[in-house]
């Protein structure tokens, strides 16, 4: 069984994504590691080829920044790693630049490609979350953060990257056929240091936005403040070893009371439901859980 690992950044030092931990936390399972880098304004190419490792494969992109729909750009460079994995890969295991796994789960992960190596109706494995806001000890827990993610892929040449670089589905748009599996994803992109945050929401909006609402974007966001989350928990768990240096070294202050809770009526019943009996009602689901 051949695993190849996949991944893109762009700016990753200038917005301080965690892509080395990323990287480096599911290296151990992978046979390769692509990593697409993108046209950068700071040392990101020179930070990738740090990594000391004959696993990991680099390939240079330019961004096509007019693809402002939907964020499209990030899954047209998503798509680009995964066209370059070896054709002898069995799974590409995906991680985006702000999102880590706990070696805890490494050998979960590659059982379930093991079990699932020859059953060709499991077209990829869904995974749980974890969204930290505001710092390591918080844990998002609204009803708008989504729970399960696609994060390995069959590599059958058939699987594209969907909308904006979210989950996957087949080439002729059909959700993809899962195995829910019982390991996390780390995503850490909401911690960061407040002034960064507000210029990467700044620079990302690009994405999504026209020229006009980027600038409007832009004047309104003076200051990033994480105090205005809607609800938290906290995480009484242990980050992975990879990301023992950044969790050492953050250097702003966020508390917050996990009592209070920022949400209407209909929310609050919402979340009540799925804390009660774990279903989640109007998930949005872009798989097939077999």
């Amino acid at each position: 069984m051949k695993i190849a690992g996949f991944t893109f950044v762009r700016n990753a030092i200038k917005y301080d994504y965690p892509i080395i931990e990323a990287i480096t936390s599911i290296l151990p399972i992978c046979d390769e590691l692509v990593v697409a880098v993108g046209n950068s304004e700071d040392g990101t190419i020179e930070l990738i080829q740090s990594i000391e490792s004959p696993k990991i494969k680099i390939i240079e992109t330019i961004w096509d920044d007019s693809l402002r729909e939907g964020g499209r750009v990030l899954a047209v460079e998503t798509d680009k790693a995964l066209a370059a994995i070896s054709p002898d890969a069995d799974w590409c295991f995906y991680i985006q630049g702000d999102e880590v796994v706990h070696e805890k789960y490494l050998p979960v992960i590659k059982k379930a490609m093991e079990d699932n190596l020859h059953k060709s109706e499991i077209e990829g494995l869904l995974f749980k979350y974890l969204h930290f806001y505001g710092s390591y000890n918080y844990v998002a827990d609204a009803h708008r953060w989504y729970r399960r993610e696609i994060r390995v892929v069959r590599n059958t040449g058939n699987v594209l990257s969907y909308r904006d670089a979210q989950g996957f589905r087949t080439k002729d748009n059909q959700k993809l056929k899962v195995k829910l599996i019982d390991a996390f994803i780390y995503h850490y992109g909401w911690v960061k240091p407040p002034e960064i945050q507000k210029e990467k929401i700044k620079s990302s909006s690009r994405f999504w936005h026209s020229e006009q609402k980027v600038e409007k974007i832009s004047q309104e966001l003076e200051d990033f403040d994480y105090s205005e989350i809607d609800s938290l928990t906290h995480f009484d768990g242990s980050h992975p070893l990879v990301m023992k240096a950044r969790v050492e070294r953050m250097n702003w202050l966020f508390d917050f009371d996990i009592k209070e809770k920022k949400l209407n009526f209909k929310n609050s019943v919402k979340m009540w439901i799925e804390k009660t009996t774990g279903w989640r009602i109007g998930e949005y689901k872009n798989y097939r859980v077999l």
